[in-house]
């Protein structure tokens, strides 16, 4: 008896020893000294951003739908992650599922969030932490789209000072990205809708204002990022800070988001593009992302996939974006490609694929 109390005392020591090991393997990652990459704080090594968005699992729900009775899938998830070579997963956390009220945040999620840095630190992986989500419509409360342009804004910063409290002493916060692709109106009129238009069952548009009020629409992206900014601020000083664009929020003509990269960059640590190269038009894709680097600011493309073009294309694109970016997140959605093998639908051919890239071009990036 004593013996096999003996044996499980001295299991949970290793246990317990590998988990602190991992968590003081990891370091606070910030911006190189020549402003156009990343390093890790303490020991100055370069660090390349590689990894996944872990979303959602295969059947569409979204994380905080499943962590509280399916926590071993998130685990499984992570330590798969790591081991097909990623060093960063962004996370991606629903307004809703956080905030009881404008001004009250709910504990048990950032209780939760607390548990999921933990398991960052105990796997070695690095967290892009993206917020105010409102992926799911029916999760969105209804008197958060009541609330005036003010008082959301409020909201949402009640919302990140509750995060980056949460966070702020874990050297597995890679950044905070403020939110999924945010928009500035275009037009004159009023919206009433704060939502873009859904798709795959999602929205991942979002709008910051619904009228413009004879503003322009970079200044009102400036003033909401750093209002945002000063929240966070409050309580971690030093994490990275960045905010997801889409590739139309250059200043050129046809549709813009009203985020042009070259006026908001001096209120951001870097810029988080999300391109999906299309077939034929790897060129066109470049020529874009140099568009978001010529800001001078480290560019990390946060979400790319091949959904419009084959893992060929995609990996082409890689190769030629090393001269102007600095990081890539792609998607992982809890299957291996063991588990891929053989793809029994056309969307299983893909995300096999696109893992196989993901191993493949992760050797040569010298993380």
């Amino acid at each position: 008896m004593l013996s096999t109390r003996f044996q499980i005392a001295a299991l949970f020591l290793v246990v317990a020893t590998m988990s602190h090991s991992a968590a003081a393997g990891l370091e606070r990652v910030r911006v190189s000294d020549n402003g156009k990459g990343f390093v890790l704080s303490k020991s100055g090594k370069p660090f390349v951003p590689w990894g996944f968005n872990y979303d959602h699992e295969g059947d569409g729900q979204l994380l905080e739908d499943y962590w509280d009775e399916k926590w071993a899938t998130v685990k499984s998830a992570f330590r798969e992650m790591k081991e097909l070579g990623a060093n960063v997963v962004r996370i991606h956390l629903q307004f809703g599922k956080f905030m009881e009220s404008p001004t009250k945040p709910r504990q048990h999620s950032l209780d939760q969030l607390a548990r999921l840095v933990k398991l960052a630190e105990q796997t070695g992986l690095h967290l892009d932490l993206t917020g105010l989500g409102c992926y799911h419509k029916k999760d969105v409360p209804e008197w958060y789209d009541k609330l005036t342009e003010q008082k959301r804004w409020a909201a949402q910063a009640v919302f990140w000072e509750a995060v980056a409290k949460t966070c702020s002493e874990s050297p597995a916060i890679f950044c905070y990205d403020l939110m999924n692709e945010p928009v500035v109106p275009g037009r004159d009129k009023k919206r009433d809708d704060w939502l873009g238009p859904g798709f795959a069952g999602k929205h991942f548009v979002q709008f910051i204002t619904l009228e413009r009020k004879n503003r322009k629409r970079p200044d009102i992206a400036r003033q909401w990022i750093k209002h945002l900014v000063a929240a966070i601020r409050k309580h971690d000083k030093r994490r990275l800070i960045t905010v997801g664009l889409v590739p139309w929020s250059l200043d050129r003509p046809g549709l813009t988001s009203g985020f042009v990269p070259e006026k908001i960059a001096n209120d951001l640590d870097f810029i988080a593009l999300h391109i999906y190269p299309e077939k034929g038009k790897v060129a066109e894709a470049i020529k874009t992302l140099k568009g978001f680097a010529a800001v001078g600011k480290p560019v990390v493309i946060e979400e790319f996939f091949p959904l419009k073009c084959d893992a060929n294309e995609l990996g082409q694109f890689i190769d030629q974006s090393r001269k102007h970016a600095t990081g890539w997140i792609g998607f992982y959605w809890g299957k291996t490609p063991e588990e891929y093998r053989p793809p029994k639908t056309i969307r299983d051919a893909i995300t096999l694929s696109w893992l196989e890239l993901f191993q493949e071009q992760g050797k040569t990036l010298g993380r």
